[in-house]
Protein backbone atom coordinates (compact mmCIF):
# COMPACT_ATOMS: atom_id res chain seq x y z
CA UNK A 1 0.00 0.00 0.00
CA UNK A 2 1.71 3.36 -1.10
CA UNK A 3 1.59 6.50 0.46
CA UNK A 4 -1.36 7.85 -1.28
CA UNK A 5 -3.44 5.02 -0.62
CA UNK A 6 -2.85 5.00 2.81
CA UNK A 7 -3.43 8.63 3.46
CA UNK A 8 -6.90 8.09 1.79
CA UNK A 9 -7.61 5.33 3.99
CA UNK A 10 -6.89 7.02 6.97
CA UNK A 11 -9.04 9.88 6.26
CA UNK A 12 -11.84 7.17 5.78
CA UNK A 13 -11.45 6.41 9.46
CA UNK A 14 -10.52 9.39 10.63
CA UNK A 15 -13.44 10.02 12.81
CA UNK A 16 -12.17 6.80 14.85
CA UNK A 17 -8.88 8.77 15.82
CA UNK A 18 -10.32 12.35 15.40
CA UNK A 19 -13.22 12.41 18.15
CA UNK A 20 -12.93 13.84 21.14
CA UNK A 21 -13.40 12.13 24.58
CA UNK A 22 -16.98 13.43 25.05
CA UNK A 23 -17.56 11.94 21.37
CA UNK A 24 -16.25 8.49 22.35
CA UNK A 25 -17.99 7.99 25.29
CA UNK A 26 -21.50 9.10 23.63
CA UNK A 27 -20.55 6.82 21.04
CA UNK A 28 -19.60 3.37 22.84
CA UNK A 29 -22.26 4.53 25.17
CA UNK A 30 -24.83 4.40 22.37
CA UNK A 31 -22.87 1.25 20.93
CA UNK A 32 -23.31 -0.93 24.06
CA UNK A 33 -26.85 0.07 24.48
CA UNK A 34 -28.13 -0.94 21.10
CA UNK A 35 -25.79 -3.99 21.05
CA UNK A 36 -27.61 -4.72 24.50
CA UNK A 37 -30.81 -4.07 23.25
CA UNK A 38 -30.39 -5.71 20.48
CA UNK A 39 -29.64 -8.85 22.13
CA UNK A 40 -32.11 -9.27 24.70
CA UNK A 41 -34.84 -8.16 21.72
CA UNK A 42 -33.56 -11.55 19.69
CA UNK A 43 -34.09 -13.81 22.20
CA UNK A 44 -37.66 -14.78 21.62
CA UNK A 45 -37.17 -15.05 17.58
CA UNK A 46 -34.42 -17.61 18.43
CA UNK A 47 -36.76 -19.79 20.90
CA UNK A 48 -40.21 -18.96 18.92
CA UNK A 49 -40.07 -22.59 17.42
CA UNK A 50 -40.02 -23.85 21.25
CA UNK A 51 -42.29 -22.46 22.40
CA UNK A 52 -44.93 -22.99 19.46
CA UNK A 53 -43.84 -26.71 20.50
CA UNK A 54 -44.07 -26.83 24.22
CA UNK A 55 -47.13 -24.79 24.61
CA UNK A 56 -49.16 -25.82 21.23
CA UNK A 57 -49.43 -22.15 19.84
CA UNK A 58 -50.37 -21.50 16.10
CA UNK A 59 -48.02 -19.23 14.48
CA UNK A 60 -50.34 -16.85 14.49
CA UNK A 61 -50.16 -16.89 18.07
CA UNK A 62 -46.35 -16.91 18.02
CA UNK A 63 -46.15 -14.02 15.75
CA UNK A 64 -48.68 -12.00 18.15
CA UNK A 65 -46.29 -12.16 20.52
CA UNK A 66 -43.55 -11.03 18.63
CA UNK A 67 -45.94 -8.25 17.15
CA UNK A 68 -46.47 -6.72 20.78
CA UNK A 69 -43.24 -6.16 21.76
CA UNK A 70 -43.15 -3.95 18.49
CA UNK A 71 -46.32 -2.19 19.14
CA UNK A 72 -45.53 -1.38 22.45
CA UNK A 73 -41.83 0.25 21.17
CA UNK A 74 -43.66 2.75 18.99
CA UNK A 75 -45.78 3.68 22.24
CA UNK A 76 -42.05 3.81 24.27
CA UNK A 77 -40.27 5.63 21.30
CA UNK A 78 -42.71 8.49 21.64
CA UNK A 79 -42.73 8.70 25.25
CA UNK A 80 -38.78 8.69 25.27
CA UNK A 81 -38.34 11.11 22.62
CA UNK A 82 -40.82 13.79 25.02
CA UNK A 83 -38.60 12.58 28.10
CA UNK A 84 -35.26 12.77 26.27
CA UNK A 85 -36.57 16.54 24.85
CA UNK A 86 -37.45 17.56 28.21
CA UNK A 87 -34.98 15.74 31.10
CA UNK A 88 -32.20 15.14 28.52
CA UNK A 89 -30.66 12.22 26.36
CA UNK A 90 -28.54 11.15 28.52
CA UNK A 91 -31.39 10.09 31.61
CA UNK A 92 -33.66 8.73 29.01
CA UNK A 93 -31.17 6.41 27.71
CA UNK A 94 -30.60 5.03 31.41
CA UNK A 95 -34.04 4.54 32.19
CA UNK A 96 -35.16 2.80 29.09
CA UNK A 97 -32.08 -0.06 29.31
CA UNK A 98 -33.03 -1.08 32.54
CA UNK A 99 -36.37 -1.03 31.50
CA UNK A 100 -36.06 -3.80 28.56
CA UNK A 101 -33.56 -5.61 30.95
CA UNK A 102 -36.33 -6.44 33.59
CA UNK A 103 -39.04 -6.96 31.38
CA UNK A 104 -36.50 -9.76 29.89
CA UNK A 105 -35.98 -11.41 32.46
CA UNK A 106 -39.12 -11.83 33.57
CA UNK A 107 -40.49 -13.39 30.38
CA UNK A 108 -38.49 -16.58 31.52
CA UNK A 109 -40.87 -16.88 34.55
CA UNK A 110 -43.69 -17.00 31.63
CA UNK A 111 -45.62 -20.10 32.46
CA UNK A 112 -48.56 -19.41 29.89
CA UNK A 113 -49.47 -17.27 26.45
CA UNK A 114 -50.64 -14.19 28.03
CA UNK A 115 -47.83 -13.83 30.75
CA UNK A 116 -45.18 -14.58 27.89
CA UNK A 117 -47.38 -11.74 25.84
CA UNK A 118 -47.37 -8.81 28.67
CA UNK A 119 -44.09 -9.49 29.11
CA UNK A 120 -43.19 -9.04 25.82
CA UNK A 121 -45.36 -6.24 25.51
CA UNK A 122 -43.93 -4.07 28.66
CA UNK A 123 -40.03 -4.93 26.84
CA UNK A 124 -41.48 -3.17 23.50
CA UNK A 125 -41.63 0.21 25.77
CA UNK A 126 -38.17 0.28 26.63
CA UNK A 127 -36.71 -1.31 23.22
CA UNK A 128 -38.23 1.48 21.92
CA UNK A 129 -37.01 4.36 23.74
CA UNK A 130 -33.83 3.22 23.81
CA UNK A 131 -33.48 3.96 19.60
CA UNK A 132 -34.99 7.24 20.49
CA UNK A 133 -32.53 8.64 23.01
CA UNK A 134 -29.36 6.86 22.00
CA UNK A 135 -30.07 8.08 18.06
CA UNK A 136 -30.63 11.71 18.38
CA UNK A 137 -27.52 11.81 21.79
CA UNK A 138 -25.69 10.50 18.90
CA UNK A 139 -26.48 12.89 16.26
CA UNK A 140 -26.09 16.00 18.82
CA UNK A 141 -22.80 14.86 20.44
CA UNK A 142 -20.96 13.75 16.59
CA UNK A 143 -19.75 16.99 14.88
CA UNK A 144 -21.07 16.87 10.85
CA UNK A 145 -18.95 15.93 9.28
CA UNK A 146 -18.70 12.38 10.67
CA UNK A 147 -21.91 12.23 11.62
CA UNK A 148 -23.38 9.37 9.20
CA UNK A 149 -20.96 7.44 9.98
CA UNK A 150 -20.58 7.46 13.68
CA UNK A 151 -23.77 7.15 13.95
CA UNK A 152 -24.55 4.58 11.19
CA UNK A 153 -21.84 2.61 12.76
CA UNK A 154 -23.39 2.22 16.01
CA UNK A 155 -26.00 0.69 14.29
CA UNK A 156 -23.32 -1.72 13.66
CA UNK A 157 -23.92 -3.34 17.63
CA UNK A 158 -27.43 -4.02 16.64
CA UNK A 159 -25.44 -7.03 15.10
CA UNK A 160 -23.27 -7.59 17.57
CA UNK A 161 -26.28 -8.83 20.19
CA UNK A 162 -27.93 -10.45 17.77
CA UNK A 163 -24.42 -12.49 17.47
CA UNK A 164 -24.33 -12.59 21.20
CA UNK A 165 -28.06 -13.97 21.28
CA UNK A 166 -27.56 -16.79 18.96
CA UNK A 167 -24.43 -17.62 21.02
CA UNK A 168 -26.06 -17.66 24.13
CA UNK A 169 -29.14 -19.86 22.20
CA UNK A 170 -26.94 -22.66 21.34
CA UNK A 171 -24.85 -22.40 24.40
CA UNK A 172 -27.79 -22.94 26.71
CA UNK A 173 -29.76 -25.23 24.62
CA UNK A 174 -26.40 -27.33 25.02
CA UNK A 175 -26.34 -27.06 28.31
CA UNK A 176 -30.22 -27.86 29.33
CA UNK A 177 -32.94 -29.37 28.53
CA UNK A 178 -35.29 -27.42 25.68
CA UNK A 179 -38.07 -27.05 27.78
CA UNK A 180 -35.57 -25.27 30.56
CA UNK A 181 -33.30 -23.67 28.11
CA UNK A 182 -35.60 -21.07 26.53
CA UNK A 183 -36.35 -19.87 29.78
CA UNK A 184 -32.50 -19.77 31.25
CA UNK A 185 -31.78 -17.83 27.69
CA UNK A 186 -34.20 -15.18 28.82
CA UNK A 187 -32.83 -14.84 32.36
CA UNK A 188 -29.41 -13.56 30.66
CA UNK A 189 -31.68 -10.74 29.64
CA UNK A 190 -31.39 -9.04 32.82
CA UNK A 191 -27.26 -8.22 32.24
CA UNK A 192 -27.62 -4.92 30.22
CA UNK A 193 -28.65 -3.53 33.41
CA UNK A 194 -25.24 -2.80 34.80
CA UNK A 195 -24.19 -1.12 31.77
CA UNK A 196 -26.11 1.93 33.10
CA UNK A 197 -23.41 2.75 35.46
CA UNK A 198 -20.78 2.65 32.67
CA UNK A 199 -22.97 5.36 31.54
CA UNK A 200 -23.74 7.40 34.19
CA UNK A 201 -19.57 7.89 35.22
CA UNK A 202 -18.30 8.55 31.53
CA UNK A 203 -21.45 9.99 29.02
CA UNK A 204 -22.71 13.87 29.28
CA UNK A 205 -25.33 15.53 27.72
CA UNK A 206 -25.05 16.80 23.92
CA UNK A 207 -23.88 21.20 24.00
CA UNK A 208 -26.63 21.46 21.61
CA UNK A 209 -29.59 20.00 23.98
CA UNK A 210 -27.71 22.29 26.79
CA UNK A 211 -28.36 25.64 25.16
CA UNK A 212 -31.54 24.58 23.94
CA UNK A 213 -32.70 23.71 27.35
CA UNK A 214 -30.84 27.11 29.13
CA UNK A 215 -32.72 28.93 26.46
CA UNK A 216 -35.88 27.30 27.44
CA UNK A 217 -35.73 28.45 30.95
CA UNK A 218 -35.20 32.17 29.70
CA UNK A 219 -38.04 31.51 27.21
CA UNK A 220 -40.42 29.55 27.97
CA UNK A 221 -42.05 30.05 24.69
CA UNK A 222 -39.17 27.81 22.98
CA UNK A 223 -40.56 25.17 24.92
CA UNK A 224 -41.21 22.57 22.04
CA UNK A 225 -44.60 20.44 22.49
CA UNK A 226 -45.25 16.91 20.70
CA UNK A 227 -47.69 18.41 18.77
CA UNK A 228 -45.01 21.01 17.47
CA UNK A 229 -44.19 18.03 14.70
CA UNK A 230 -47.57 18.01 13.48
CA UNK A 231 -47.32 21.82 12.34
CA UNK A 232 -47.80 23.14 8.58
CA UNK A 233 -44.07 23.87 8.25
CA UNK A 234 -42.79 20.38 9.86
CA UNK A 235 -45.72 17.95 8.75
CA UNK A 236 -44.00 16.93 5.35
CA UNK A 237 -41.38 15.63 6.98
CA UNK A 238 -42.91 14.03 9.84
CA UNK A 239 -45.45 12.11 7.36
CA UNK A 240 -42.16 11.15 4.88
CA UNK A 241 -40.07 9.99 7.40
CA UNK A 242 -42.76 7.72 9.66
CA UNK A 243 -43.18 5.95 6.36
CA UNK A 244 -39.49 5.84 5.28
CA UNK A 245 -39.21 4.24 9.13
CA UNK A 246 -42.02 1.97 7.92
CA UNK A 247 -40.54 0.73 5.07
CA UNK A 248 -36.97 -0.03 6.90
CA UNK A 249 -38.85 -1.69 9.87
CA UNK A 250 -41.67 -3.86 7.93
CA UNK A 251 -39.05 -5.43 5.58
CA UNK A 252 -36.47 -6.06 8.13
CA UNK A 253 -39.01 -7.65 10.60
CA UNK A 254 -40.83 -9.52 8.20
CA UNK A 255 -37.73 -11.29 7.57
CA UNK A 256 -36.05 -11.57 11.23
CA UNK A 257 -39.08 -12.42 13.22
CA UNK A 258 -39.58 -15.65 11.39
CA UNK A 259 -36.09 -16.11 9.94
CA UNK A 260 -35.24 -19.49 12.36
CA UNK A 261 -38.79 -20.81 12.10
CA UNK A 262 -38.62 -20.17 8.48
CA UNK A 263 -35.10 -22.15 8.60
CA UNK A 264 -35.87 -24.87 10.70
CA UNK A 265 -39.75 -25.75 9.70
CA UNK A 266 -39.54 -24.63 5.91
CA UNK A 267 -35.90 -25.44 5.38
CA UNK A 268 -35.74 -28.31 6.85
CA UNK A 269 -32.06 -27.25 9.28
CA UNK A 270 -31.67 -28.68 12.75
CA UNK A 271 -31.08 -26.40 15.66
CA UNK A 272 -27.19 -26.45 14.69
CA UNK A 273 -27.81 -25.55 11.26
CA UNK A 274 -30.60 -22.71 11.74
CA UNK A 275 -27.53 -21.22 13.99
CA UNK A 276 -25.14 -21.32 11.30
CA UNK A 277 -27.59 -19.56 8.91
CA UNK A 278 -28.26 -16.66 10.90
CA UNK A 279 -24.71 -15.96 12.28
CA UNK A 280 -23.97 -15.87 7.89
CA UNK A 281 -27.18 -13.37 8.12
CA UNK A 282 -25.41 -11.56 10.77
CA UNK A 283 -22.27 -11.18 9.79
CA UNK A 284 -23.43 -9.72 6.58
CA UNK A 285 -25.61 -7.23 8.57
CA UNK A 286 -22.40 -6.17 10.61
CA UNK A 287 -21.04 -5.09 7.45
CA UNK A 288 -23.56 -3.75 6.10
CA UNK A 289 -24.12 -1.02 8.44
CA UNK A 290 -20.21 -0.13 8.37
CA UNK A 291 -20.07 0.13 4.73
CA UNK A 292 -23.35 1.98 4.57
CA UNK A 293 -22.29 4.54 7.50
CA UNK A 294 -19.74 5.23 5.32
CA UNK A 295 -21.56 5.39 2.23
CA UNK A 296 -23.86 7.61 4.08
CA UNK A 297 -21.72 10.27 4.29
CA UNK A 298 -19.76 9.37 0.90
CA UNK A 299 -23.01 9.43 -1.21
CA UNK A 300 -25.61 11.19 1.22
CA UNK A 301 -28.46 10.37 3.05
CA UNK A 302 -30.37 9.35 -0.03
CA UNK A 303 -28.56 7.59 -2.89
CA UNK A 304 -27.72 5.32 0.03
CA UNK A 305 -31.09 4.82 1.09
CA UNK A 306 -32.17 3.80 -2.56
CA UNK A 307 -29.40 1.78 -2.93
CA UNK A 308 -29.88 -0.59 0.07
CA UNK A 309 -33.66 -0.73 -0.97
CA UNK A 310 -33.15 -2.16 -4.16
CA UNK A 311 -30.85 -4.70 -2.47
CA UNK A 312 -33.26 -5.70 -0.18
CA UNK A 313 -36.06 -6.50 -2.44
CA UNK A 314 -33.79 -8.41 -5.04
CA UNK A 315 -32.22 -10.62 -2.40
CA UNK A 316 -35.29 -11.15 -0.12
CA UNK A 317 -37.36 -12.38 -3.04
CA UNK A 318 -34.72 -14.54 -4.26
CA UNK A 319 -33.92 -16.28 -0.54
CA UNK A 320 -38.03 -16.58 0.27
CA UNK A 321 -38.82 -17.40 -3.58
CA UNK A 322 -35.99 -19.81 -5.34
CA UNK A 323 -35.31 -23.22 -3.86
CA UNK A 324 -31.76 -23.20 -3.10
CA UNK A 325 -29.23 -25.92 -2.26
CA UNK A 326 -28.31 -25.59 1.41
CA UNK A 327 -24.55 -24.24 0.63
CA UNK A 328 -26.33 -21.76 -1.74
CA UNK A 329 -28.69 -20.46 0.99
CA UNK A 330 -26.32 -19.99 3.37
CA UNK A 331 -24.50 -18.07 1.35
CA UNK A 332 -27.34 -16.07 -0.19
CA UNK A 333 -27.47 -15.19 3.89
CA UNK A 334 -24.82 -12.63 3.74
CA UNK A 335 -26.33 -10.27 1.15
CA UNK A 336 -29.82 -10.74 3.48
CA UNK A 337 -28.59 -9.42 6.24
CA UNK A 338 -26.04 -6.71 4.22
CA UNK A 339 -29.01 -5.01 2.45
CA UNK A 340 -31.52 -5.26 4.92
CA UNK A 341 -29.63 -3.84 8.38
CA UNK A 342 -27.57 -1.49 6.04
CA UNK A 343 -30.54 0.38 5.61
CA UNK A 344 -30.80 1.56 9.46
CA UNK A 345 -27.20 2.84 9.34
CA UNK A 346 -28.37 6.34 7.46
CA UNK A 347 -31.36 6.71 9.78
CA UNK A 348 -30.36 8.33 12.88
CA UNK A 349 -28.22 11.02 11.41
CA UNK A 350 -30.89 11.69 8.88
CA UNK A 351 -33.86 11.75 11.03
CA UNK A 352 -31.80 14.10 13.51
CA UNK A 353 -30.78 16.24 10.77
CA UNK A 354 -34.54 16.94 9.58
CA UNK A 355 -36.07 17.83 12.83
CA UNK A 356 -35.37 21.62 14.77
CA UNK A 357 -33.48 20.74 18.36
CA UNK A 358 -36.62 22.16 20.26
CA UNK A 359 -38.53 18.55 18.72
CA UNK A 360 -35.72 16.50 17.61
CA UNK A 361 -36.32 13.43 19.94
CA UNK A 362 -40.23 14.00 19.75
CA UNK A 363 -40.19 14.15 16.12
CA UNK A 364 -37.31 11.54 16.10
CA UNK A 365 -38.88 9.53 18.74
CA UNK A 366 -42.59 9.61 16.75
CA UNK A 367 -41.19 8.74 13.06
CA UNK A 368 -38.94 6.04 13.74
CA UNK A 369 -41.31 4.50 16.33
CA UNK A 370 -44.26 5.22 14.00
CA UNK A 371 -42.57 3.13 11.51
CA UNK A 372 -41.79 0.04 14.02
CA UNK A 373 -45.53 0.29 15.12
CA UNK A 374 -46.71 0.16 12.02
CA UNK A 375 -44.11 -2.56 10.94
CA UNK A 376 -45.03 -4.57 14.13
CA UNK A 377 -48.31 -5.60 12.58
CA UNK A 378 -46.09 -7.61 9.95
CA UNK A 379 -45.13 -11.17 11.82
CA UNK A 380 -48.50 -10.84 13.25
CA UNK A 381 -50.00 -11.03 9.85
CA UNK A 382 -47.20 -12.84 8.32
CA UNK A 383 -47.92 -15.92 10.94
CA UNK A 384 -51.80 -15.81 10.25
CA UNK A 385 -51.25 -15.81 6.61
CA UNK A 386 -49.00 -18.40 6.53
CA UNK A 387 -51.57 -20.85 7.71
CA UNK A 388 -53.43 -21.02 4.34
CA UNK A 389 -50.00 -19.91 2.27
CA UNK A 390 -46.05 -20.77 1.95
CA UNK A 391 -44.57 -19.09 4.81
CA UNK A 392 -41.46 -18.23 2.25
CA UNK A 393 -43.97 -16.72 -0.18
CA UNK A 394 -45.80 -14.50 2.34
CA UNK A 395 -42.28 -13.12 3.82
CA UNK A 396 -41.00 -12.35 0.60
CA UNK A 397 -44.05 -10.49 -0.18
CA UNK A 398 -44.26 -8.15 2.45
CA UNK A 399 -40.37 -7.46 3.29
CA UNK A 400 -40.31 -6.47 -0.73
CA UNK A 401 -43.50 -4.41 -0.48
CA UNK A 402 -42.38 -2.25 2.86
CA UNK A 403 -38.68 -1.55 1.19
CA UNK A 404 -40.30 -0.34 -2.33
CA UNK A 405 -42.02 2.04 0.42
CA UNK A 406 -38.40 3.42 1.57
CA UNK A 407 -37.88 4.02 -1.55
CA UNK A 408 -41.03 6.30 -2.38
CA UNK A 409 -40.43 8.40 0.74
CA UNK A 410 -37.16 9.27 0.46
CA UNK A 411 -38.03 10.42 -2.70
CA UNK A 412 -39.74 13.19 -1.34
CA UNK A 413 -37.69 14.32 1.51
CA UNK A 414 -34.41 16.65 1.39
CA UNK A 415 -31.04 15.70 1.04
CA UNK A 416 -29.47 16.64 4.74
CA UNK A 417 -25.80 15.43 4.57
CA UNK A 418 -23.45 18.13 6.39
CA UNK A 419 -26.10 19.47 7.66
CA UNK A 420 -24.84 21.98 10.84
CA UNK A 421 -27.61 21.58 14.02
CA UNK A 422 -28.13 24.64 15.74
CA UNK A 423 -29.34 25.01 19.50
CA UNK A 424 -33.45 26.66 19.99
CA UNK A 425 -33.50 26.32 15.61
Amino acid sequence: MDFAVLVRYSRKVAFWTDMSPKERSAFWACFGGWALDAMDFQLYSLVMPTVIGLWGLTKGQAGTIATSALLFSAIGGWLAGLLADRIGRVRTLQITIVWFAVFTCLQGFATGYWQLFTARALLGIGFGGEWAAGAVLMGETIRAQYRGRAVGTVQAGWAIGWGVSVALYLLMFHLFPEATAWRVLFFCGILPAFFVFFIRKNVHEPEVWQATAAARKLDPSQRGRFLDIFNADILRTTVFASLLATGAQGGYYAITAWLPTYLKTVRGLSVTGTGVNVFVVIAGSFCGYLVSAYLSDALGRKKNFYLFSVGSIVIVLLYTHVSFSPGNLLSLGFPLGFFASGIFSGMGAFFTELFPSRIRASGQGFSYNFGRGVGALFPSVIGYLSESMPLGQVIGIFAASAYALLFLATLALPETRGKELAPVA
